[in-house]
């Protein structure tokens, strides 16, 4: 017995449309503040999307990850949080001087992407930072995160 449903044929071209609308609904950035990707510098204008995302993320959400660890061992080079392996320091001017750690530490730019994701989520920083801890503390130990 043959069930109606069962001899559909859907076009694979509508597949695949299909499939790249819902998954780039569920990675867009749209929904996270930003910082412009051309007030980045050049070399992170030229690393991949993921690096470059995290890098405007963490300009743009100073708050967020200045209080989530980095587990790369950075805290040895005097970093705090994973926000200092993007942003060496801030001016009274508002001058950003960048720090390039990130863009060559994939652990860095991980732990901000699961940031990105578990924000677009909805969930708390409580949350986000028991996340990050529970998933990186194998690579070594946190940051210590200023009070």
């Amino acid at each position: 017995m043959t069930l109606p449903w069962q001899n559909v044929k859907i076009p694979f071209g509508f597949l695949v449309i299909a499939t790249l609308l819902f998954t780039a609904c569920g990675t867009s950035t749209s929904t996270l503040p930003m910082a412009p990707l051309d007030q980045m510098p050049s070399e992170v204008q030229k690393a991949p999307v993921s690096v470059q995302e995290a890098y405007r993320f963490a300009v743009a959400n100073p708050e967020v990850l200045s209080q989530v660890p980095c587990y790369c061992g950075c805290g040895a080079v005097g970093h705090t949080s994973n926000y200092d392996c993007y942003v060496k320091d801030v001016q009274p001017s508002g001058e950003i001087e960048f720090d390039s750690h990130a863009l060559g530490c994939s652990i860095c730019v991980d732990i901000t992407q699961d940031v990105m994701r578990l924000s677009r989520e909805g969930k708390t920083l409580d949350d986000i930072q028991a996340f990050i801890d529970r998933v990186y503390s194998q690579y070594g130990p946190p940051t210590p995160l200023k009070p």
